[in-house]
Protein backbone atom coordinates (compact mmCIF):
# COMPACT_ATOMS: atom_id res chain seq x y z
CA UNK A 1 0.00 0.00 0.00
CA UNK A 2 1.21 3.18 -1.05
CA UNK A 3 2.21 5.84 1.44
CA UNK A 4 -0.94 8.15 0.11
CA UNK A 5 -3.16 5.20 -0.51
CA UNK A 6 -2.48 4.92 3.48
CA UNK A 7 -2.69 8.66 4.69
CA UNK A 8 -6.35 8.45 2.53
CA UNK A 9 -7.52 5.58 4.87
CA UNK A 10 -6.29 7.32 8.18
CA UNK A 11 -7.77 10.22 7.07
CA UNK A 12 -11.58 8.70 6.31
CA UNK A 13 -11.10 6.46 9.44
CA UNK A 14 -10.81 10.09 11.74
CA UNK A 15 -13.71 11.41 9.80
CA UNK A 16 -15.84 8.82 10.44
CA UNK A 17 -14.77 8.68 14.54
CA UNK A 18 -15.05 12.80 15.08
CA UNK A 19 -16.69 13.43 17.58
CA UNK A 20 -19.48 10.80 16.73
CA UNK A 21 -21.86 13.11 15.06
CA UNK A 22 -20.51 12.50 11.13
CA UNK A 23 -19.94 16.54 10.92
CA UNK A 24 -16.05 15.14 10.26
CA UNK A 25 -12.69 16.04 11.98
CA UNK A 26 -12.47 18.37 14.87
CA UNK A 27 -12.53 21.65 14.00
CA UNK A 28 -10.76 24.82 15.12
CA UNK A 29 -14.15 25.54 17.13
CA UNK A 30 -13.71 22.52 18.71
CA UNK A 31 -10.41 22.73 20.22
CA UNK A 32 -11.40 26.30 21.61
CA UNK A 33 -13.93 24.89 23.59
CA UNK A 34 -11.76 21.96 24.78
CA UNK A 35 -9.22 24.65 25.67
CA UNK A 36 -7.21 22.76 23.57
CA UNK A 37 -6.42 26.05 21.77
CA UNK A 38 -6.77 29.62 23.55
CA UNK A 39 -9.55 32.06 23.34
CA UNK A 40 -10.41 35.61 24.57
CA UNK A 41 -13.86 34.66 26.05
CA UNK A 42 -16.30 37.84 24.93
CA UNK A 43 -19.57 35.92 26.32
CA UNK A 44 -20.57 32.33 27.68
CA UNK A 45 -23.42 30.03 28.61
CA UNK A 46 -25.06 27.00 28.33
CA UNK A 47 -25.43 26.98 24.55
CA UNK A 48 -23.11 29.56 23.08
CA UNK A 49 -19.41 30.64 23.08
CA UNK A 50 -18.21 33.81 22.14
CA UNK A 51 -14.85 34.99 21.37
CA UNK A 52 -12.48 37.87 19.65
CA UNK A 53 -11.14 36.90 16.35
CA UNK A 54 -7.95 36.25 16.36
CA UNK A 55 -7.76 37.92 12.58
CA UNK A 56 -10.05 40.63 12.73
CA UNK A 57 -11.33 41.69 9.65
CA UNK A 58 -13.11 44.54 11.22
CA UNK A 59 -12.56 47.05 14.23
CA UNK A 60 -14.51 44.58 16.68
CA UNK A 61 -14.77 41.09 15.28
CA UNK A 62 -16.56 38.35 17.95
CA UNK A 63 -17.43 35.07 16.53
CA UNK A 64 -20.12 33.04 18.59
CA UNK A 65 -20.42 29.50 18.12
CA UNK A 66 -22.28 26.64 19.61
CA UNK A 67 -21.22 24.77 22.53
CA UNK A 68 -22.18 21.60 21.47
CA UNK A 69 -21.78 21.11 17.60
CA UNK A 70 -24.05 18.44 17.07
CA UNK A 71 -23.25 18.12 13.30
CA UNK A 72 -24.05 21.75 13.10
CA UNK A 73 -20.17 22.56 11.77
CA UNK A 74 -22.03 25.18 8.83
CA UNK A 75 -25.49 26.96 8.28
CA UNK A 76 -26.33 24.57 5.25
CA UNK A 77 -26.01 21.86 7.83
CA UNK A 78 -28.60 23.18 9.82
CA UNK A 79 -31.42 20.69 10.67
CA UNK A 80 -35.07 21.96 11.60
CA UNK A 81 -34.79 21.15 15.03
CA UNK A 82 -31.78 23.20 15.73
CA UNK A 83 -33.61 26.39 15.32
CA UNK A 84 -33.58 27.08 19.15
CA UNK A 85 -30.16 27.16 18.88
CA UNK A 86 -29.69 29.12 16.09
CA UNK A 87 -32.24 32.12 17.16
CA UNK A 88 -29.87 32.05 20.44
CA UNK A 89 -26.46 32.24 18.43
CA UNK A 90 -28.30 35.42 17.00
CA UNK A 91 -29.56 36.64 19.69
CA UNK A 92 -26.05 36.79 21.78
CA UNK A 93 -24.63 37.72 18.43
CA UNK A 94 -26.01 40.81 19.00
CA UNK A 95 -25.83 40.94 22.75
CA UNK A 96 -22.13 40.94 21.93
Amino acid sequence: MTDEVAAAKEAAAQYKSSENDGAGPATAFDKILSGEWASKKVHEDDLAYAFRDINPQAPVHIIVIPKHRDGLTKLSNAREDQKGILGHLMYVAQMV
